[in-house]
């Protein structure tokens, strides 16, 4: 999976939710009176009732697409079910994010009782190695020496990072803003394969060998019943057409979700004060959001606000779109940009700053 994609969602295992304190602490001197407010305006409570009908409509829907391919049988009319069935898996990525953040319910096991069974019984995504992974992107987004979805690896961030790249590697460098979102279609698959490697790795993000067993179980849960499904509803085939278009569009759909929020944003490291900003300052400055309606909220799975989630990691879903006020007229009080573009606009920015990292590849060649 390119690292620039890997921005779904924030566990709260080592990232407490902040509060006054622990925001002051963080030079939170300006995030302080924002922080008092959304607690005011009840924002940061619990929208357990709003999850559960989401959760219940997500997982009818996906029973309906297994009737739907046990009724259709071992035929290529059943491909089609593979576009929804993408729809549906984006929104358990969704879910998953959202407990992860503690942001369904106040009980931490409940949370995790629930993102176990979004991301990997029914996702086939590692919980703690996504967690550990997010939490440290959350801690300090776009850090080229400490957020790992900004490390060079097969997308580069930054022009520095370029030094070195040659053959395959430099190719893709040259290209990469061309050839990003053909890489999302991977995605899917990706979060799979790290999932797997985290847990046969000894250097995995599992605290004890309890949790190991559980992910591992689940994992192969996963695995054994997609296979199963697929197999006794299609011919072989087809259910690996099936397979490729459902990871390939679950993907890419997670892919535009993730692509908009911080690429192109300003880089902490590039900053001589960079490593002192406040809390405020760091989230606001390297997180851009993208204006929209019910549906775009629906589509990104409320990352659209990636200020206000950035901000308030365990703020719910549903109070993100009310928050995004108040934000803003803080942020304009202290003076710091407030950055929010259109659908479009946000990838061409997003797209524009990896062709620049790759221009000097391209005028070497």
């Amino acid at each position: 999976m390119p690292q620039a994609t890997a921005t779904l969602t924030a566990p709260d295992r080592n990232l407490p939710a902040p509060d006054e304190n622990s925001a002051t602490r963080r030079g939170g001197s300006e995030f302080a009176p924002l922080l008092r407010t959304v607690k005011e305006q009840g924002l940061l409570e619990r929208r357990s009732g709003w999850y559960a009908r989401g959760i219940a409509v997500n997982l009818l829907g996906l029973a309906a697409v297994v009737v739907g391919l046990a009724l259709l049988g071992p035929s290529w009319w059943a491909l089609p079910l593979a576009v929804p069935l993408a729809l549906l898996s984006a929104r358990v990525a969704f879910v998953g994010h959202d407990a992860g953040h503690s942001q369904i319910s106040g009980d931490r096991r409940r949370n995790r009782i629930i993102q176990l069974v979004h991301a990997n019984l029914l996702l086939g995504m590692s919980q703690e190695w996504w967690n550990d992974k997010h939490n440290r992107h959350h801690a300090n987004p776009n850090h080229l020496d400490k957020d790992p979805d900004v490390a060079a690896d097969i997308l580069v961030f930054a022009q520095h990072q370029t030094t070195g790249r040659a053959g395959f590697r430099g190719w893709l460098t040259r290209h990469q803003a061309w050839l990003f979102f053909p890489l999302t279609t991977l995605e899917g698959i990706a979060l799979k394969v790290y999932g797997f490697q985290a847990l046969f790795s000894k250097d995995g993000p599992y605290k004890t060998r309890r949790e190991r067993l559980v992910e591992g179980a689940l994992l192969l849960a996963h695995v054994v019943g997609y296979a199963t499904l697929l197999l006794t509803t299609l011919t072989v085939g087809q259910a690996l057409v099936f397979a490729l278009i459902h990871q390939m569009l679950l993907g890419l759909h997670l892919g535009m979700a993730f692509a908009p929020n911080h690429k192109g944003m300003e880089m902490p490291d590039a900053h001589p004060d960079g490593d002192s900003w406040g809390h405020l300052r760091r989230q606001v400055l390297t997180s851009r959001n993208i204006r929209g309606g019910i549906l775009t909220d629906w589509f990104l799975g409320g990352l659209n606000y990636q200020i206000e989630h950035h901000l308030f990691p365990n703020m719910p879903r549903p109070h993100l779109r009310l928050a995004q006020p108040a934000v803003r007229a803080h942020c304009r009080t202290v003076g710091i940009p407030y950055t929010e573009t259109g659908f479009v606009e946000s990838y061409r920015q997003a797209l524009g700053h990896l062709h620049e990292v790759g221009e000097p590849l391209r005028s070497a060649a």
